[in-house]
C-alpha cells in the first residue's frame, strides 16, 4: 500500500513527490489518480518513478498514470521526457514488448445480429489467429523479407494485400515509424520474430468481440465521429505487439547498455532495470533504429490481424467486410520512445517520450491526427479484463500536462502468480460463459492469471483520467466473445 507521507497533493488526481525525496531526483514526479487508486498501488511504484526523476536529462516530471503498477524500470502506466542533447534512452522506459498496443474495429452488425453465431466466430478466431506461448503465423516470410517488414510496418502488408489504405491513416505513425534500420537488429531477434506476425502471443493479449450498449455511450457526438451509430452495435478489439522480436531487441540492447553506461558515459543508476546511455549517442542511436523495427513489427503484426478478423467475420456472415462496415476505429501504441515537439515553460522543444504502459492521448486539432479525428482528438483505446469490458477515450487539449499522454488499461492489483493461486481457469470460462461471454483460451493457466479480480476497476481508471484532465471517456465496450493469449 502506497504511504501519502511524502506527497504533495495538487489536485483531486494529482500527487506530487518533491525531488527532495530522494537523492538524485533531477525533476519532481507526480502520480495522476484518485486517493483509492492511490492508496491500492504498490509501495513499487513510488520507488520506482522516483528512480526514473534521476535519469540525465528528464525535463518537466517523472510521471505514472492511474493504471500504474510495478514494472521493469520504469512502472508500468511510467512516462519520461528527455532532452534529446542531454538525455538518455533507456529500454526500461519502453517495454520488452515493444509497441504493445490495441487496434478497435467496427461491425455494422448489431448483438441480437451476432449472438447466435458468436461461438462459430470466437472459434473461427481462435483457428486464424494463433494465440499463446511461441506460435507461427500463416504470413511465411525469409528472413530478408522479414527485415523488409520490420522497415515498412503495416504498409507492407497492405501492399501486400493485408489490410485496407485507410487502416493505415487510422494508425499511429500511420502504420509505419520512420527511421527504423534492420541492420541494427541481431539475427537472433530475426529468427525469434519472423514467424510471428499475425500472432497474438500469451500474458494479457487478446482479441475480444464486444457490444457498445446505449446507456454506455458518454459522448454521443465523439462516439459518432468514431463510427458507433447503432444501437447494440458489436465492434472487435485486440491487444498485442511485437511478439519475441521486440523482446530480443530490448535484450539485446540492455545487455550492451549495461557494458558502457558507467565505464564509458560516466551514468550512474539507481536500479540497473534503467539501463541507459545518451540518446545521440552511438549505442544509443543504434537501440532507437532498431526499436523502431520492433515498433513496425508490431503494427504489422496487428495489420495482418485485421485482415484475418475481415476473412473470418466476412466467411461467417456471408458479405464482403466492407459491406459489414468493418473500418478501423483507431491502433495506438502503448510501449515506445518517440521524438516529438512538446511545449516546456512556454518553449517548444524537441523531447525524447518514455511511454511504458501509457498511451499516446492528442488533443484536437493536433497536426499527427487524420483530418476525421483533428476535431475530436485521437481516439484513445484502453482495455479491460476479460471479464468487465474495455473503453474507446479521447485526447484533450489539457493533456500537455502529460505530453498528451494517458492510461493504457485498468491495470494489474495482482501479480501473475497470486492470481493463479486465487482463480481456477476452467471455473471462470464456465462463470463467463454463464454471464454470455464466450472464450477460446490457450491455456486454463492463463485464463487465471488473466481473471478480473487480477486487475483495477476499470471504471476507476477511466474517472481518474478524466477528472485529471488528461482523457475523456466516449464509450464503454462490454465483452462477449473473446479468444485469449
Amino acid at each position: 500500500m502506497t504511504t501519502f507521507k511524502a506527497f504533495n497533493r495538487i489536485s483531486e488526481t494529482i500527487w506530487e513527490i518533491p525531488s527532495s525525496y530522494k537523492k538524485g531526483m533531477r525533476v519532481p514526479a507526480r502520480i495522476y489518480a484518485t486517493e483509492n487508486l492511490l492508496q491500492a498501488m504498490d509501495d513499487g511504484v513510488v520507488e520506482q518513478v522516483t528512480n526514473v526523476a534521476t535519469l540525465p536529462g528528464i525535463v518537466h516530471h517523472a510521471l505514472c498514470m492511474p493504471d500504474g503498477h510495478w514494472g521493469y524500470g520504469f512502472p508500468i502506466g511510467g512516462v519520461a521526457a528527455m532532452d534529446t542533447r542531454t538525455g538518455v534512452i533507456s529500454p526500461g522506459g519502453i517495454g520488452f514488448d515493444v509497441n504493445c498496443g490495441m487496434r478497435l474495429m467496427l461491425t455494422s452488425l448489431t448483438f441480437e445480429e451476432v449472438q447466435p453465431r458468436l461461438r462459430e466466430l470466437v472459434d473461427q478466431l481462435f483457428k486464424r489467429v494463433p494465440a499463446g506461448v511461441g506460435g507461427s503465423g500463416f504470413v511465411k516470410l525469409t528472413h530478408s523479407t522479414f527485415r523488409d517488414v520490420v522497415e515498412q510496418g503495416a504498409r507492407w502488408c497492405v501492399k501486400n494485400g493485408m489490410g485496407w489504405e485507410e487502416d493505415l491513416e487510422r494508425t499511429e505513425e500511420g502504420g509505419c515509424i520512420a527511421g527504423a534500420d534492420a541492420s541494427k537488429v541481431s539475427q537472433k531477434a530475426v529468427e525469434r520474430g519472423f514467424g510471428q506476425i499475425g500472432t497474438l502471443g500469451s500474458g494479457n493479449h487478446y482479441l475480444e468481440i464486444q457490444v457498445v450498449h446505449p446507456e454506455n455511450i458518454f459522448d454521443e457526438k465523439r462516439a459518432e465521429a468514431f463510427g458507433i451509430t447503432l444501437p447494440r452495435q458489436v465492434v472487435v478489439m485486440f491487444h498485442c505487439g511485437s511478439r519475441g522480436f521486440g523482446h530480443q531487441v530490448a535484450s539485446d540492447y540492455l545487455a550492451s547498455f549495461l557494458k558502457v553506461m558507467e565505464k564509458k558515459y560516466g551514468i550512474a543508476i539507481l536500479d540497473r532495470e534503467l539501463a541507459c546511455t545518451p540518446f545521440l549517442s552511438p549505442e544509443g542511436q543504434d537501440y532507437f533504429k532498431a526499436m523502431k523495427c520492433a515498433i513496425n513489427m508490431s503494427f504489422a503484426n496487428r495489420q495482418v490481424i485485421a485482415h484475418r478478423i475481415r476473412e473470418v467475420f466476412s466467411e461467417v456472415f456471408k458479405k464482403d467486410p466492407a459491406d459489414l462496415g468493418m473500418h478501423q476505429v483507431y491502433d495506438v501504441s502503448h510501449n515506445t520512445a518517440k521524438l516529438e515537439k512538446h511545449q516546456v515553460k512556454g518553449e517548444l522543444r524537441e523531447l525524447l517520450v518514455h511511454r511504458k504502459g501509457a498511451t499516446r492521448a492528442l488533443g484536437p486539432g493536433a497536426s499527427e491526427l487524420p483530418e476525421v479525428y483533428k476535431d475530436t482528438g485521437q481516439p484513445v483505446i484502453l482495455g479491460g479484463s476479460m471479464e468487465t469490458g474495455s473503453y474507446i477515450l479521447s485526447g484533450v487539449k489539457e493533456g500537455d500536462q502529460t505530453f498528451f499522454s494517458t492510461a493504457h488499461g485498468s491495470g494489474r492489483s495482482m501479480s501473475r502468480q497470486q492470481a493463479k493461486k486465487k482463480f481456477r481457469g476452467k471455473k471462470l470460462l464456465a462463470d463467463m460463459e454463464q454471464r454470455g461471454i464466450y472464450i477460446r483460451a490457450a491455456s486454463l493457466s492463463g485464463v487465471a492469471e488473466e481473471a478480473g479480480g487480477a486487475y483495477k476497476n476499470i471504471d476507476d481508471v477511466v474517472e481518474a483520467t478524466e477528472k485529471a484532465h488528461i482523457s475523456r471517456k466516449v464509450a464503454r465496450m462490454t465483452p462477449i466473445g473473446n479468444v485469449k493469449g
